[in-house]
């Protein structure tokens, strides 16, 4: 096969980018993905993984893409959802989206230690949405599309109450919805997103942020910058997509290099090849990015290469982990992106999440590394700008593929991602 031509290689560069977007994004697409015929059809409705969904921030548009996500029998094919939040908020969601909802209310009061996960099934067995309130009706009064300390609060609230029957057992999974960082400080909660709290709240100080792009966003751009000598190579041997953890996060980034540490990188190697042995992955080759341009040109532009960076992936290498660094980042992007490696640490949070919202924005999850409950989510935000609009109506992939992917992690069972 000739190599194609610079003009063709750009105009496949559109029609992937035009593809993503008609698949993935809120801008251009209300299509509803389809089951998979091998998510949890062999269960019955009372074997199925109970997952929390948390509301978010109910001023965006989480309330919208949970319902365009659960309802139509799509998530409920494999999994007992249990929304968390006020009920009136999703009846509205419901009424913007014209569905009906039937939902049933299930009292705070009356959970008791596995008492939820049999209400939650009961209710799906009668064809109702359980929906759990944990924290009364002072959300209602927070305006939609906009800044509010009622809608911060409530969201900040939402989320402890699943972390806390995650740890109590009550259900497998928690898949959370955006929340807006300006509302949850104006309400008095000063972290900064959803996993520094996940963290606090489950008592862990070894976690990172992880990106993944399932392997069905990758293959189109696999295909376009593989040469023909290559798509056949064992170099580029990749089937289970590919994930990007974090070594920082939301943070300036003035302050990434003062927090950088051989022990933090270390650690965010160690999370991300436990992750990939967890998931099956074969390989479970790692890459880990530098900080500087060309990684410091051996100390040209700045030291943290060797004296951070480097010791960490030979820490990493004396115990037997697959990986390999520091890269500069510019080539390793393109190299995990054509196969090479199935997982990269990234130092700060845009080295990794530019290209993940390229290439797949919707179909990439979020999941958090290090806690001793699951948590996925989609990666997107609150978008206030189009949220209540039956004008621009929400795509709901990114929460579908959150929430199935936090069935698959919750069922312990051997699968491989190819799907996902």
């Amino acid at each position: 096969m000739a190599h194609s031509t610079p003009g063709c290689q750009v105009e496949s560069f559109r029609s992937i980018c035009l593809s993503g977007l008609a698949r993935d994004s809120t801008y251009l697409s209300t299509e509803e993905p389809t089951v998979p015929n091998n998510a949890g059809n062999a269960k019955t409705s009372m074997d199925r993984p109970v997952i929390a969904i948390t509301a978010g921030d109910v001023a965006g548009i989480g309330p919208e893409v949970i319902l365009r996500a659960c309802l139509g029998s799509k998530s409920t094919a494999f999994c007992t959802p249990v929304l968390v939040g006020h009920p009136q908020v999703f009846r509205e969601a419901a009424g913007l989206i014209g569905h009906e909802l039937r939902l049933v209310e299930i009292p705070s009061e009356s959970v008791t230690a596995g008492s939820l996960r049999h209400q939650a099934r009961v209710a799906c067995l009668q064809h109702q949405v359980p929906c759990l309130n944990p924290c009364g009706d002072a959300v209602l009064s927070a305006p939609r599309g906009c800044v509010s300390a009622a809608a911060g609060d409530a969201a900040f609230q939402y989320l402890i109450s699943a972390i806390q029957l995650a740890k109590n057992g009550d259900v497998d999974a928690i898949v959370t919805a955006p929340l807006n960082k300006e509302s949850l400080h104006l309400s008095g909660h000063h972290f900064p997103g959803h996993t520094e709290i996940l963290a606090e709240y489950c008592g862990v100080r070894d976690f990172a942020m992880m990106l993944h792009l399932p392997e069905t966003s990758l293959a189109p751009w696999r295909s376009m910058i593989r040469k023909s000598s290559e798509a056949t190579s064992n170099l580029y041997d990749a089937h289970d997509g590919l994930s990007i953890a974090h070594v920082t996060l939301h943070t300036s980034i003035e302050s990434v290099p003062q927090l950088l540490s051989a022990t933090g990188v270390s650690e965010k190697i160690r999370l991300m090849s436990d992750f990939l042995s967890r998931i099956k992955c074969r390989r479970r080759a790692v890459a880990v990015c530098a900080l500087n341009p060309h990684a410091g040109e051996n100390g040209l532009f700045g030291n943290e290469e060797a004296g951070i960076i480097k010791p960490a992936v030979a820490e990493c290498v004396a115990a037997q982990l697959n990986v390999c660094g520091p890269l500069p980042v510019d080539t390793l992007i393109r190299r995990a992106i054509m196969g090479e490696f199935d997982g990269v640490v990234a130092m700060y949070h845009d080295q990794g999440h530019i290209p993940v919202k390229l290439i797949g924005f919707d179909s990439a999850i979020n999941i958090t590394l290090g806690l001793p409950i699951l948590r996925t989510s989609p990666t997107h935000g609150t978008a206030f700008d189009r949220a209540w609009n039956p004008v621009t109506p929400s795509d709901s992939n990114g929460m579908f593929e959150a929430i199935r992917m936090a069935v698959l992690l919750a069922e312990e069972k051997h699968f491989s991602l190819n799907d996902v």
